[in-house]
């Protein structure tokens, strides 16, 4: 009896860099059973099934790197744990998370295999791995599978899982080659968002900033006082005043002058805004609809023109858009409703997700349209005569880029009124004819000031150019000088990864940085004992990286961390790689060769900066091996002084840190330095620094800490008094 299926063994979300790459993935463990004996180029119709279900797969170029690529893997014949990695990224690819990262590999089981997807989100990355399963399945079985209603389901995925569009442009842009600011997503499905690590960390939520003062955000929600902010300082703002009853707001009206605004005074995205209304019904038949949005309404004066939104960033106007008028023109055939979808709706930058730049438009729940088509004498049933143009809104989407024609005077008056009301990133929103001239000329006036402005319509405008507002932002938060990293460690290897990062982390303590500490002892902070748990997972060294006072992190990385979780941070200053046994790790992960112990302790060091150092014992031959992966500076350590890769490092003028004559050197080149002697040291004390590998581990952290820049004097008293053994400091 044959087994043709495909079966889920385990799913391990590798959070940060790991064995495979620098960004966040899936590891599935698969099992195609009898599949094994079956490849692609045997099961027929497959090719034809798989295409006509999926295809875009003529994008993919596989290992052969050319469009097409993976359809002549799949003509000639390959398994279908390599066309489950396919499958799964193109479903992520319709879903709108192009490109992606991945690998099909074989474990030494037959028919078992690693199958590794790009993870932007987990949620969303499981569900397109569980749904690539079903597809392959259903074109293997020779079955029908909807691969529409899957993507869509996707979609809706991204929509309430993903980054909204604002707060991933700027992660995107903090994330840029240039910057490599990293980032922590603080809530599982928001936009809380921190940039950088530790004590240099800012944190964003959406276009909100740590900088952006509460009082300020307060301030812009109150209309009013906005309103009477800006006047004071002689910004121009239209006339007009808060009503608390419809006669009232009739009143006012009526005193401002037809036509009028009716708006909430505290409301925000435009909802229950109304604008151009011209009678005392229509403010009657409005007042409630802008009073259900908010917790006072405004009347306010009119401005003839387009209203336009002008983006400020830390006192510079960045981007400008303006909003455009909406109309249909009859057929004498459809009505208007009808024409609304046809004319207005089919445009393809239309859509109900934030992706899209436009709004779709139904007269049913969109007051001010059908205001707007009544006041022409229609409503959605009417049917306009061949070649009657119908107005159904009047502005639309700000989203059409604008910024180069913004005269100067108006951005000043733009920067001017976030500065008044208090924001760093503020969304000004103005009337006016012409954006070219200014305000004063023209009766324009600036009509709202918004706290946390969507960004959306500067980086996908309907019409113009996108404009890098999310750089703009990160510029903002960071000098183009200001380093957002404090010094992160890794520390790993087969032995003695504990008492080496634990030393450098009372080294760094010492030279006065505010030093976090994640090991399988606990988490540290500043020498005192947070955490009595185990302390190598993600969850606890992400907790050392949040925290704002941390000004140095030091982290075990296991070979088993590593291959559960990958490493919490993205980069290092400073990798060290103790020793390499690999027996000690053979069994878990599929994992049951030197080359693969190998390769997951490569990775400590594939993250180790180009102004950092990688710190390897040079007594280990696969140790020194790592060596030519170090984007930074390799320190080599030996107890023997004479140790191969030492003498080499010397002889080429590189830094070591070796024993000779009793005392532990630095040296660079031939200079040496000895810090200190092995008879001064007080864990080596007793016969303890005979232990197998208690004076390597001492040179490793001594050696790490000289990569960090702790000066040899500070070494010196760091590690005379030193005890490992000592009771640990707890809260």
């Amino acid at each position: 009896m044959t087994n043709k299926t495909i079966e889920f063994l385990n799913v391990l979300h590798l959070r940060g860099p790991n064995i495979w790459t620098y960004r966040s993935v899936l590891e599935a463990w698969v099992d195609i059973h009898d599949l094994e004996d079956c490849p692609s180029n045997v099961i027929p119709g497959f090719y034809e099934r798989l295409t006509t279900m999926l295809p875009t797969l003529i994008e993919h170029r596989c290992s052969i790197g050319e469009r097409g690529g993976f359809l002549k893997r799949l003509r000639d014949g390959t398994w279908p744990g390599h066309i489950l990695e396919h499958v799964t990224l193109e479903l992520q690819n319709l879903a709108g998370m192009s490109g992606g990262f991945g690998k099909a590999r074989e474990t030494s089981i037959r028919g078992i295999y690693k199958v590794v997807i790009r993870a932007w989100q987990k949620d969303v990355s499981m569900a397109a791995l569980n749904m690539g399963h079903d597809l392959l399945m259903a074109a293997i079985e020779e079955r029908p599978y909807d691969v529409d209603a899957a993507v869509l389901k996707l979609r809706d995925l991204v929509d309430t899982h993903l980054l909204g569009p604002s707060t991933r442009c700027i992660v995107e842009a903090a994330a840029d080659k240039q910057r490599r600011i990293p980032y922590i997503r603080l809530l599982a499905e928001g936009n809380l968002v921190q940039l950088g690590y530790g004590a240099r960390q800012r944190r964003i939520w959406t276009a909100e900033t740590d900088r952006t003062p509460a009082i300020a955000e307060s301030i812009s929600r109150e209309k009013d006082l906005t309103k009477t902010l800006l006047e004071s300082c002689g910004v121009p703002i239209p006339e007009g005043r808060i009503v608390t009853s419809i006669e009232d707001a009739i009143e006012a009206a009526e005193d401002i002058g037809y036509p009028v605004v009716v708006k909430p005074s505290d409301g925000n995205h435009a909802r229950g805004v109304f604008t151009n209304i011209r009678t005392a019904a229509e403010v009657a038949e409005l007042y409630p609809l802008a009073d259900a949005e908010g917790s006072e309404v405004m009347v306010e004066r009119f401005i003839k023109g387009s209203e336009h939104r002008l983006l400020v960033v830390g006192g510079k106007m960045v981007a400008a858009n303006k909003g455009d008028t909406v109309s249909v023109v009859g057929d004498g055939v459809n009505t208007i409703d009808q024409l609304i979808e046809t004319q207005i709706n089919s445009d393809p930058r239309r859509g109900v997700e934030h992706e899209f730049p436009l709004y779709l438009i139904k007269l049913d729940n969109y007051p001010a349209a059908q205001m707007e088509v009544a006041r022409q004498g229609f409503n959605g049933s009417s049917v306009p005569a061949a070649g009657q143009e119908v107005m159904i809104v009047r502005t639309s989407n700000m989203a059409f880029d604008v910024t180069d024609e913004v005269h100067p005077d108006n951005a000043e008056l733009a920067c001017l009124a976030a500065r008044i009301v208090g924001l760093d990133i503020a969304g000004i929103d103005l009337v006016c004819e012409d954006i070219s001239r200014p305000l004063a000329e023209q009766r324009g006036a600036i009509v709202e000031v918004n706290a946390g402005p969507g960004l959306l319509m500067h980086i996908k405008p309907a019409v113009g150019q996108p404009r890098p507002v999310g750089e703009a932002i990160v510029d903002h938060l960071f000098a183009k000088d200001e380093d957002s990293r404090i010094p992160v460690v890794g520390v790993t290897g087969s032995r003695g990864k504990t008492p080496v990062a634990r030393l450098i982390a009372h080294l760094l303590r010492l030279s006065g940085q505010y030093t976090g500490l994640a090991c399988s002892e606990g988490v540290f902070l500043d020498g005192r004992q947070v955490e009595t748990a185990e302390g190598t997972n993600w969850d606890a060294a992400e907790r050392v990286l949040m925290n704002r006072s941390v000004e140095a992190a030091v982290f075990e990385n296991s070979h088993r961390s590593i291959l559960a979780d990958g490493t919490v941070y993205d980069r290092c200053q400073v990798g060290v790689v103790t020793n390499i046994d690999p027996e000690l790790h053979y069994g878990e992960f599929y994992i049951d060769t030197p080359e693969k112990v190998w390769n997951t302790f490569r990775t400590q060091i594939d993250l180790v900066l180009s102004n950092g150092a990688a710190i390897l014992n040079a007594e280990d031959p696969a140790v020194v091996e790592l060596a030519e992966l170090s984007d930074g500076e390799v320190i080599f350590y030996a107890v023997d002084s004479a140790a191969e890769a030492v003498a080499t490092a010397r002889s080429e003028g590189r830094r070591t840190v070796y024993v000779k004559d009793g005392a532990i050197v630095l040296a660079t080149g031939e200079t040496e330095d000895p810090v200190a002697r092995l008879a001064k040291i007080a864990m080596l004390a007793g016969g303890k620094g005979e232990q197998p590998g208690v004076l390597s581990n001492l040179l490793a952290a001594v050696a790490a800490a000289w990569a960090l820049g702790v000066s040899p004097a500070m070494i010196r008293a760091g590690v005379k008094p030193y005890d490992p053994a000592a009771p640990l400091r707890n809260e």
